[in-house]
């Protein structure tokens, strides 16, 4: 059912539900999990222009998914791109035929949950043609 499993990563401390949720979905399904890191290119700029900056930035999440799959025994691919976060996770969904995609979120606030749609997760779940789970 779930062969191949996204979860987009900022390697803050919320990545351990995602990782969690995906790691019992991939033992029960036999899936691959993809840890996807997308570094953001400055708006109206080029990548030429911050190259140093940009690899600077790789190097650093390269060494960040060193560590989470040397405590991970799963299969699990690291990917790390660079552009808009929500357009390349939605390209990614797309190239790599993600069945299911796993993200943190936060709580919508119920006094302005319209104040909130706005966010990198919730922008996904709702462009994405992958079912999303969102990890709260």
């Amino acid at each position: 059912m779930f062969r191949q499993i996204l979860i987009p990563t900022d390697f803050t401390e919320k990545l351990a539900g995602p990782l969690e949720m995906a790691s019992d979905l991939a033992r029960k399904y036999k899936s691959t999990i993809h840890l996807l890191h997308v570094i953001e290119i400055i708006p109206e700029s080029t990548f030429e222009e911050f190259e140093d900056f940009y690899k600077k930035l790789e190097k650093k999440a390269q060494s960040q998914m060193r560590n989470i799959i040397s405590q991970y025994t799963g299969k699990l691919l690291h990917h790390i791109t660079y552009g808009n976060r929500v357009e390349e996770i939605l390209k990614f969904i797309k190239q790599y035929e993600i069945d299911l995609v796993i993200m943190n979120s936060h709580k919508a606030e119920k006094k302005n949950p319209l104040r909130d749609w706005g966010t990198i997760s919730y922008r996904v779940a709702l462009l994405s043609e992958s079912p999303v789970m969102l990890v709260k």
